[in-house]
């Protein structure tokens, strides 16, 4: 079968069952979506391995907290809230709202996460009455083969259509991008590439940004705490989450605490000439991300570099040489790598941070640990980001947590800045329509000219 007539029976297939489960009541939709998050979270450690195998990149036991974590709670979030029928009444207003599906969704995903983000999308697809086709990353198609065999068995259970969710099994560039012009919504999850692929599909599409998350600390932070946070995102998975802190952007005054802190609590960090070039050099050589070193341990990476590193050594940071354009470690570091930045001014740390992202990752993310109102909002004001996450890990929390009120999610939107349609998490309520009833107002009167040109 040639890739036209394969992609044609994925689609036709999908299609079918769609017209199916559009017929659903919200009760029978929540039950899909809670055996989707069920059957991960039971099959957590066997799935997790899998991942680290396939992918051959990070960290098993993160895997195994990620599959859980995200199954977790975004079947919490998604429990209880309206997707059928009548969703809203806005009886002030006149406006009923009625969500209707979208139809069938192309879903590119990544192998940086190839267990959460399928299953994800694929709550958010059928939450909204939609069927899913994934496409995946060659390095993540066995996994993708695993959740179907577990999604099946629950379809059957459940007497739903199994082709609710189905897979491209022998992923390529060309199908990938087929694909994507044969659904009728798409989510691009990866690099630029498969991002740029949806964006360019012809059809409507929800994409990510590229991660570069600045890390700043203030002046009035408990440091040991702070710290504490900062290396958990920033080694969690080894390095690739795209919400992991990249920079250790710390004030003058207190920075030699803060490293020092850093040290005792397992990093390396060298200002040493030498060994800041072969770091530099090896981590970003022709000035793009090492692809060998993605989601490799910190022992793979310093090997690589040719230095030294005392046993169970968790990071490295180095001491940048300057910021934005002047120094490769102003970019997303997906290893366990940062760079280090001392400010005198908060002014100028922000400053540090605009101009980093500037280089990569503008429109994702900040992360600061601060408990100066003034200097978290300034910041929010200046920094062309769609999060500023506050005394929190990034890596873990900045996708939706049980202590934020951001929507838990596996895809970022980045905005503008990024390229991508949506500034905030991805949802749900992002994958169905919306047919509003509008009816006339009650007691409505229309205001008189001098009324509405007052000021």
């Amino acid at each position: 079968m040639d890739n036209q007539a394969y992609l044609n029976d994925l689609i036709a297939r999908s299609r079918a069952a769609q017209k199916i489960v559009e017929t659903y009541t919200q009760e029978q939709v929540d039950a899909i979506c809670y055996a989707m998050a069920k059957v991960i979270y039971d099959n957590a450690e066997p799935l997790a391995k899998m991942a680290v195998e396939e992918s051959r990149m990070g960290v098993y036991e993160n895997k195994v907290a990620k599959n859980k974590g995200k199954s977790r709670i975004i079947w919490n979030h998604l429990k209880g809230k309206k997707s059928v029928g009548i969703i809203r009444r806005l009886e002030d207003e006149g406006i009923v709202e009625v969500a209707k599906p979208m139809g069938v969704i192309g879903a590119a995903t990544p192998c940086t996460n190839p267990i959460v983000t399928p299953m994800c999308n694929a709550m958010f697809a059928v939450k909204g009455r939609n069927t899913i086709i994934i496409s995946p990353h060659p390095r993540s198609k066995k996994c993708t083969k695993a959740i179907k065999e577990l999604y099946d068995a629950e379809f059957e259970k459940l007497g739903v259509p199994k082709d609710i969710f189905l897979y491209i099994e022998e992923p390529t560039i060309e199908l990938s991008t087929m694909l994507m012009k044969s659904v009728d919504v798409v989510l691009a999850t990866g690099g630029p590439g498969v991002v740029k692929s949806a964006y360019s599909s012809g059809k409507p599409s929800y994409g990510v940004g590229a991660g570069n998350v600045q890390g700043i600390l203030d002046k009035d932070i408990d440091i040991k705490t702070s710290v504490s946070k900062i290396i958990a995102s920033r080694i969690f998975d080894n390095g690739i989450i795209c919400s992991g802190d990249q920079t250790i952007i710390a004030p003058k005054e207190d920075y030699k605490a803060i490293i020092d802190e850093f040290v005792a609590q397992g990093a390396y960090y060298t200002e040493d000439a030498a060994e800041v070039e072969a770091i530099r050099n090896t981590v970003f050589p022709g000035g793009v991300m090492n692809k060998d070193l993605v989601g490799q341990p910190v022992a793979q990476l310093a090997a690589a570099a040719g230095i030294a590193i005392p046993e169970g050594t968790k990071l490295i940071i180095v001491k940048a040489s300057g910021y934005g354009k002047d120094d490769y470690f102003s970019k997303e570091k997906m290893c366990p790598l940062m760079s280090a930045y001392a400010y005198d001014t908060w002014e100028e740390a922000v400053e540090i941070a605009y101009a980093n992202l500037n280089v990569e990752g503008k429109g994702h993310s900040v992360s600061i640990q601060s408990n100066n109102k003034a200097h978290i909002e300034y910041a929010g004001e200046v920094l062309p980001v769609s999060r500023v996450l506050i005394n929190q890990s990034c890596a873990t929390q900045n996708g939706g947590a049980f202590s934020n009120s951001l929507s838990p999610t596996t895809t970022l939107g980045c905005g503008s800045w990024g390229n991508n349609s949506i500034s905030e998490n991805l949802s749900y309520y992002h994958l169905y329509n919306i047919t509003r009833v509008a009816y006339e107002k009650e007691g409505w009167s229309q205001p008189s000219d001098e009324e509405i040109w007052a000021l």
